[in-house]
């Protein structure tokens, strides 16, 4: 069976050792109109306004019953008639058993379609594929619940976090190192997830509740002795401003997001969870959270326990609520806040306060508005879970999302017919959990890459190599013996969970163990140049393999899913034309020698610091952001008309950069909401596909300065869409500009300036200059 069977094995058995949990075939409700009870209850009453309903809810509760509701396993009210719930469920790509809130095992509906891990989803820069994602899995949590599987629908997703540091384990969770990428995908897979349509429109009740987070610049979970619980990251309000907040306000404001939550670690010497500028001036008040805040698991607590911020547990409640968190993951508050009343750390207001926010949400979600069964969703059956339309949606999207990195000579596709004999070789070629990521539930179903090309060559072969991922123990002559014994060899390395995961960062960018020897060993032995796919979350220096033109191919397939073999194999013959760019960018090993801790996005030559990310990273990347070939070459080309110049009231006066009279800018602040509303411009790029296949493909629409002066970014990405063209087919993408949102910059204070003068606009190869007249 081997080490990873017995790991594989070990959790399948710690999950079935659970206690068998009895489920009623009807999903838990209030307000059940065959209790006459119900009637004279106010917050039953559905023809009045929610605000009446919970503060009528709220009046009848004791204090006792008002703090046990704190916390995210909320039980239930006998005497009122209100069930328990379970705030704490898990969707980054799919429905996950991590959590109280869904169950699967001995139940009716034992899986849930298993999408690939969320940074393999971002290389597809389809917003539209990222708002079916969360409908689909808002339509499985609802037959879960409809069945009796669930007792909450709050899903604690997506992470839209930056993706900072390519050591981080969990950016495996992230859309990317870009804000723009972030926010966009949050606002899409939000409103999926939560019954909107695709432009924000919202009828009715929510499908489900989505949870953005980790409110803020988190991003390091366990680096040389630093650990998230503790870490203080030091953020500049430009980095603050331009990188780390955007995503968290676009899934606020645009995706109408109805949670946010709060992160472990401080942010400039103040818990996240503590933070009353944070959580209440700016998630709830600048930018409307109509919804509530969560803690994650632990962090009120650890505002006490870890940080020692606060000096009792009691100062620990005060600080968390007061700050404005509503919902506590764990049993800190209920444990705590009598105490903190009695030692006039909190008011009983305080808690009318967060429970406000968290019983009006589940009354959004139709819970208290009698049996769910009867109402919208309600007829929502267990067959669509799993269905062949959300199967289909989890094989387009590793296929839409699989990144050609290299193919010389077109290596790729193969053509079947010529394919007499294949070896496969690697430790990631025939074990499941290597496909899913973290964050998983159990899958309907998995075919892995083996599977699936076993079931396209008949004489396949294949030889692990490496006892694990790891790849500390080798099989490398009887992997030669392999290679150089067949015709073709695709080799299945990369990385897994026990190398990046949450609380595991990485040290090393480099493949681990003793897999580039290995690689290089086969490509050496094969007849033909190989075929090497990586699964990883994170980026790797694969320099070695770039390098070798015994290598003729390199495809990068992140995490990809329940039906990630099927969707490598369909890329290696030919049957799907890859589209994905990379969502992050790949640095070479020596980035390891910049400290983690570094939260400084923008370079600092002087002093040996190269920057981060593809707007700011002065270094030679390995691959770049939005890096990704395709079987087709397709061109690019701005439309004549564009616009050349966008003009500025005379009467506006610019303001001369610090230390530099030559540079202009007009404060955005200043300019207001309706001159930047005058401020737009559209940008149309034609774009053709060559051939020789069809594909869909991501246009990418940067903007950059004359110069990197003054932080600005050496580029940034302003807009992407995706199209499929026929080989040969052209069509026109219209993308639409604010001046004041796409082509402005933010100063060292955090203002938000636009600069007189040029700017570029970049696709491909192509640019057009705009000029910022007054």
């Amino acid at each position: 069976m081997g080490t990873r069977g017995l790991i594989f094995s070990s959790a399948l058995l710690l999950l079935l050792a659970q206690p068998l949990l009895v489920f009623s075939a009807t999903p838990p409700f209030a307000c059940d109109p065959a209790n006459p009870s119900t009637q004279n209850f106010g917050f039953c009453q559905t023809t009045l306004p929610i605000d009446k309903r919970v503060s009528d809810l709220i009046s009848r509760l004791t204090l006792e019953e008002k703090i046990q509701q704190l916390d995210d396993q909320a039980p239930e009210i006998p005497r009122l008639g209100v069930p328990k719930y379970n705030w704490w469920s898990e969707a980054l790509h799919g429905l996950s058993n991590g959590g109280h809130g869904m169950h699967f095992i001995g139940r009716t509906i034992p899986a849930a379609t298993s999408f690939p891990q969320v940074i393999l989803t971002a290389a597809s820069f389809n917003p539209d594929l990222w708002y079916r994602i969360g409908q689909a899995i808002a339509v499985e949590a609802r037959a879960l619940y409809n069945a009796g599987q669930a007792d909450g629908l709050t899903l604690w997703s997506p992470n839209v976090n930056i993706y900072r540091d390519p050591r981080w384990g969990r950016g495996q969770e992230t859309p990317g190192e870009d804000p723009t990428t972030a926010s966009k995908y949050a606002v899409a897979f939000v409103r999926g997830l939560q019954g909107d349509s695709p432009t924000g429109e919202r009828s009715g009740q929510l499908m489900a509740s989505a949870c953005c987070k980790h409110l803020t610049a988190y991003d390091l979970d366990d680096w040389n002795g630093n650990v998230r619980y503790t870490f203080d990251a030091q953020v500049t309000a430009q980095d603050m401003e331009d990188t780390f907040q955007p995503p968290f306000r676009s899934c606020v404001e645009q995706g109408r997001a109805t949670c946010v939550m709060c992160s472990y670690n401080r942010v400039n010497g103040v818990p996240t969870c503590a933070d009353y500028n944070l959580l209440t001036k700016q998630a709830k008040n600048l930018w409307g959270l109509d919804g509530y805040i969560s803690s994650d698991c632990g962090s009120v607590d650890m505002i006490y326990g870890s940080s020692h911020y606060a000096k009792t547990p009691e100062e620990a409640v005060g600080y968390a609520l007061k700050a404005g968190v509503d919902i506590n993951c764990g049993k800190f508050m209920h444990l705590h806040a009598g105490s903190a009343i009695q030692k006039g750390n909190i008011c009983e207001s305080d808690i009318d306060r967060a429970l406000f926010n968290a019983f009006s949400l589940r009354m959004k979600l139709g819970l208290f508005n009698g049996n769910p069964q009867q109402l919208p969703s309600g007829n929502i059956p267990p067959c669509q879970v799993c269905s062949t339309k959300h199967k289909n949606l989890a094989l387009q999207a590793a296929q839409d999302g699989i990144v050609l990195l290299k193919n010389t000579g077109n290596t790729l596709p193969l053509a079947r017919y010529k394919v007499t004999s294949l070896g496969v070789i690697g430790p990631n070629a025939n074990f499941p959990p290597s496909l899913m990521g973290n964050y998983n539930g159990p899958p309907c179903e998995v075919i892995t890459p083996l599977a699936a090309l076993q079931s396209s060559i008949k004489n396949t072969r294949f030889e692990a190599g490496c006892n694990i991922v790891a790849c500390n123990v080798t099989r490398i002559p009887e992997a030669v013996q392999l290679a150089s014994s067949v015709d073709y060899v695709i080799m299945f390395m990369g990385l897994d969970q026990d190398q990046e995961r949450e609380g595991l960062d990485r040290t090393d960018l480099v493949l681990p163990g003793m897999q580039q020897a290995l690689i290089s060993n086969v490509a050496e032995a094969a007849k033909k140049p190989i075929i090497l796919v990586l699964l990883s979350g994170g980026p790797l220096d694969i320099t070695f393999a770039e390098n070798d033109p015994r290598i003729g191919a390199i495809l990068w397939a992140g995490y990809p899913g329940e039906a990630g073999g099927s969707a490598i194999s369909s890329i290696i013959f030919g049957e799907h034309n890859p589209g994905g760019k990379l969502p992050v960018t790949w640095y070479p090993q020596d980035f390891t020698k910049v400290p983690m801790s570094d939260m400084r996005m923008r370079a600092n030559p002087p002093r040996g610091y190269p920057g981060r990310t593809y707007r700011f990273y002065t270094g030679n990347p390995v691959y770049q952001f939005g890096y990704g070939l395709s079987y087709s070459y397709y061109s690019y080309e701005f439309e004549a008309g564009a616009a050349t110049s966008i003009y500025l009231n005379n009467s506006l006066s610019p303001q001369a950069q610090r230390n530099d009279p030559n540079t202009l800018s007009y404060d955005i602040a200043s300019l207001g909401f309706n001159t930047c509303g005058e401020l737009k411009i559209s940008a149309t790029v034609g774009v053709k596909n060559h051939g020789p296949m069809a594909g869909r493909h991501p246009a990418l629409l940067f903007s950059r300065w004359p110069s990197t002066e003054h932080g600005r970014p050496v580029k940034q990405l302003v807009g992407f869409q995706s199209v499929h063209l026929e080989a040969g087919e052209s069509t026109k993408v219209e993308f639409s500009l604010s001046a004041c949102e796409h082509l402005s910059r933010v100063m060292d204070d955090g203002r938000r300036v636009l600069d007189k003068g040029s700017h570029f606009l970049i696709v491909g190869d192509r640019e057009h200059e705009i000029s910022i007249i007054a």
